[in-house]
């Protein structure tokens, strides 16, 4: 554990850092429920060592279930909220669709877990974002300080969802596009796309790159032959089931890594917007340090992952504690 010290340092600068994102981030703590939920870090460390020991695939299905959350609505849970005749939820538009349900279970099974000592105290959407940083410690990641007092939040509408959300197929200037419109810039895309380095892809997220890339190519040319072969071979031209998946990274696939980024130097990209992120000098500047530096890799990491939780946070009455993290409460 980092001497305390170093702790408050470490917050002080994210804090700073986090103010350019608007005044509700800047309102975040690290100690916000420390009189309210004493316990609460503890807690969600052991609901998160529970549901790992359970399913092995967790980690990168919450890490993913937070991004997907924090560019619709920001972070505030939208992406918890179940349909109803009424209303078409995000976790039901067609993009949130194959979005793995351990993730959506790791928060229902730790906000009961928190609701049994501290209820209508600790909002979902800081759950989310502490047990993902629990899981990532656990698959061998950094550990990180996470600032809380997040609401979660009163809307969420499968609509909101294809025009906020960055796909699969995109370059790399739609990307930065996109980041740039949360606040986030070119290193916060490289660094957070190293998630990648655990989980899996299903088929028809890299089924474009083999069969039908564009006009002239049926395949990218950007794909050494070997591994093309593999994809081939996993992913028919034809297959239609939607549980056929390959790993991110195939070395390491439930660890939280650095291997992502080797995968990246070596040429066997799996979606186009992991290859298209050595499209340019910078970012495959970026990728050959982390590629080579691990420690380098967690350090910038878990930073990034601090501003991207602080993105479009709600407080105060702009949101509630929700007494079930899949209903609103009114």
């Amino acid at each position: 554990m980092a001497p305390v010290r170093e702790i408050l340092v470490m917050v002080s600068l994210l804090k700073a850092s986090l103010a350019v994102f608007s005044a509700a981030a800047d309102k975040l703590e690290l100690g916000y429920y420390s009189e309210t939920c004493p316990n609460l870090e503890e807690i969600l460390a052991t609901s998160a060592k529970l549901k790992l020991a359970e399913a092995p695939t967790t980690p990168a299905a919450v890490v993913r279930l937070l991004f997907h959350d924090c560019f619709i609505e920001g972070c505030d849970a939208s992406i918890m909220i179940t349909s109803t005749p009424d209303n078409l939820a995000e976790r039901d538009a067609e993009v949130n669709r194959d979005l793995a349900g351990d993730g959506f279970d790791a928060v229902v099974r730790a906000k009961a877990a928190v609701e049994a000592e501290c209820p209508g105290v600790v909002s979902c959407a800081d759950i989310l974002v502490i047990i993902a940083r629990n899981f990532i410690e656990l698959t061998g990641g950094p550990s990180y300080p996470v600032l809380k007092g997040r609401k979660d939040g009163f809307i969420s509408e499968a609509a909101r969802v294809q025009d906020n959300l960055p796909g699969s197929t995109l370059n790399l200037h739609q990307l930065l596009r996109n980041f740039k419109s949360k606040g986030l810039d070119m290193e916060d895309l490289v660094v957070l796309s190293g998630a990648h380095t655990f989980g899996f892809a299903h088929c028809k997220q890299f089924h474009k790159r083999l069969y039908n890339f564009s006009r002239d190519r049926a395949m990218d040319p950007r794909l050494p032959p070997v591994f093309a072969s593999s994809l081939k071979a996993a992913c028919p031209e034809r297959g239609d089931d939607p549980g056929l998946v390959l790993p991110f990274d195939p070395s390491t696939p439930f660890a939280f890594d650095n291997s992502y980024y080797k995968t990246l130097v070596a040429g066997n990209a799996l979606l186009i917007s992991d290859e298209t992120l050595l499209a340019k000098r910078k970012t495959r500047e970026m990728i050959r340090e982390f590629a080579r530096d691990e420690q380098k890799f967690y350090q910038e990491f878990g930073a990034a992952m601090q501003r991207l939780s602080s993105v479009g946070v709600k407080v105060g009455s702009d949101g509630d504690v929700r007494r079930d993290c899949t209903a609103f409460n009114r």
